[in-house]
């Protein structure tokens, strides 16, 4: 199926223009979202919508077909929903979102298109065993993530492949751990435009981590 090329935004500007031009365009709201989470003494973070563009160099690295099923852990408005129908990619996507009014937006606009779900409450409350992709952008405290990882291992029967990105160096709650293999990494904090300038995105570094568990 068809894939959209990434953008060449040439400042943070454009790139926040350039993700509200697709949000209206693929869901007729802004997906856009940066607030304090209500949800702290759970182990939330404050929810924030992932770059487009980040979006599209992440996922070059997944394969999907008629069988993949993605659960985009922490979803918010859905974001990442959005760039997997944007992009066409074959199979299902599903966010879980522990905010109930981030949900709703959520839902009002998923419920468009038959590939796509939301879930309102707890990844730690859902059975992880249907899906195949997660994607994972800082979503909760260390604590939460070593709970949700410890789930996933004893709900697999099945290869599954996570994308972790996070400017708190959580790469090593994986690191060790029987049946989890690196496939990609690196750091995003910088844009480039189209005569490869930096300009600043992010405050710090997003450290992403590609993993493959093999139960």
């Amino acid at each position: 199926m068809a894939r959209h090329k990434p953008a060449t935004p040439s400042s943070l500007t454009e790139v926040l223009a350039y993700d509200e031009a697709l949000d209206r365009r693929v869901c007729g709201v802004s997906l856009s979202e940066e607030r304090e989470t209500r949800f702290a003494e759970e182990g939330a973070h404050d929810p924030t919508a992932t770059h487009y563009y980040v979006l599209e160099e992440l996922f070059s690295h997944l394969d999907f077909d008629g069988s993949s099923h993605l659960l985009d852990v922490g979803c918010g408005k859905g974001r990442v929903l959005a760039h997997f129908v944007r992009q066409n990619y074959p199979g299902k996507a599903t966010g879980i979102e522990l905010d109930p009014e981030l949900a709703e937006v959520a839902a009002r606009w998923v419920g468009h298109y038959d590939n796509l779900s939301i879930i309102c409450g707890s990844v730690l409350d859902i059975d992880l065993s249907r899906y195949t992709h997660f994607y994972l952008f800082n979503p909760f405290s260390p604590g939460v993530l070593q709970t949700f990882i410890e789930s996933l291992e004893a709900q697999l029967t099945h290869p599954a492949t996570i994308v972790h990105m996070s400017d708190n160096g959580d790469t090593w709650h994986y690191v060790g751990r029987s049946g989890w293999t690196e496939l990609a990494s690196g750091s995003i904090q910088y844009g480039h435009n189209a005569r490869g300038y930096p300009f600043t995105v992010y405050d710090c570094p997003q450290h992403y981590t590609i993993w493959r568990y093999e139960p």
